[in-house]
């Protein structure tokens, strides 16, 4: 089957969305199908749609629609489509109409849909490969590293944990390293301001994702802030990479950690994240806890796990279109056979 995924999130970036493209693109060709990644829909002839973000790729959900009104359309839904795009933005309800499936990425996201939308939505974890984020840790070491990652921008509440390190006490080893690009000419002037108000903060800047990965897997600790999330890809990889996290009280962080996590802070608590991370800084059995959570929880992210789950969703809309033929054989370009009865 050919296959397009549209994403907004431009080629070459490291944007969570086109994280999340580029690796469903290769579970899906692993299954055996041809995967196209695009910005847009325009007019490609595919078998099946997978958007993501209802509001943003809107657009190209809408031209979808009315180029293959029985063509089967997956849309798959980010934070900002969660916890505030589908609450009123009228593209972003219509995409959730449009589509024959939906994906997001925690279960604590179907609180946010109706039972009728529920029905038609799946989760699918987002897998990490072990091996890409092997760490080199070595013990003892002087400072207590805590990585910050992200690019910088409101809802990722990206300078917090830089304000709780203000908070700790001068005996304190924490260093806090950030990581991601300045979205604005705001965000860099705060970066370059914090670092040089605060000695304990460094902003990386953007990296590559292999770089990152490193940094992640060779931190102490964690610091997830973000105001909004749908299920964060560094959550995931901090999971994997065994690296214990301090995370904001948000559902998009509270369905992948569970509500009883020890290491969960108010939104904006600048208080309560500086005395987190002391904790574990100071309290090894603390620190333990966290990391023991990561560890029951990597099984979720196998990537055996979520191409298991893409086969069963392809297969779910093969069998509901009567297992007709959703594309022409393989490195051809026909479109797919009109199907009458559109996935219900």
């Amino acid at each position: 089957m050919r296959i397009g995924i549209i994403t907004p999130a431009p080629p070459g970036s490291n944007y969570g969305n086109r994280v999340t493209a580029v690796r469903w693109a290769k579970i899906l060709r692993k299954l055996g199908h041809q995967v196209s990644i695009a910005e847009k829909y325009d007019q490609q002839p595919f078998g099946l749609l997978i958007a993501l973000h209802a509001r943003r790729s809107s657009p190209s959900i809408t031209r979808w629609r009315r180029k293959n009104p029985d063509a089967p359309l997956v849309v798959a839904l980010t934070g900002t489509d969660l916890y505030r795009d589908i609450q009123g933005k009228i593209r972003a309800k219509e995409s959730l109409k449009l589509a024959d499936r939906i994906v997001v990425l925690q279960p604590r996201a179907l609180k946010e849909l109706t039972l009728s939308l529920r029905k038609k939505t799946r989760v699918i974890y987002q897998s990490v490969e072990a091996k890409s984020v092997r760490t080199n840790r070595r013990a003892p070491r002087r400072v207590f590293d805590v990585c910050v990652i992200g690019h910088l921008r409101p809802v990722k509440d990206p300078f917090r944990a830089a304000r709780a390190s203000r908070l700790l006490p001068a005996t304190s080893q924490i260093r806090i390293r950030q990581i991601g690009r300045a979205m604005s000419k705001q965000m860099l002037e705060k970066a370059r301001g914090e670092m040089k108000l605060n000695p304990r903060y460094r902003w990386l800047g953007e990296m590559s994702r292999a770089r990152t990965l490193r940094v992640l897997a060779n931190s102490d600790l964690c610091v997830i802030p973000s105001r909004i999330e749908g299920g964060a890809n560094v959550l995931s990889e901090a999971i994997v990479a065994a690296v214990p996290v301090l995370a904001s009280r948000i559902d998009g962080n509270i369905g992948i950690l569970g509500p009883d996590c020890p290491g969960l802070f108010g939104v904006g608590d600048t208080r309560e994240l500086a005395r987190l991370m002391k904790r574990a800084e100071s309290d090894p059995k603390f620190l333990s806890r966290l990391k023991t959570r990561a560890k029951k929880l990597a099984p979720l992210f196998d990537p055996a796990r979520e191409e298991q789950a893409w086969s069963s969703l392809l297969d779910e809309i093969q069998s509901r279109i009567g297992r007709r033929p959703l594309a022409g054989n393989a490195g051809t370009l026909t479109r797919m056979a009109p199907v009458r009865n559109r996935l219900r």
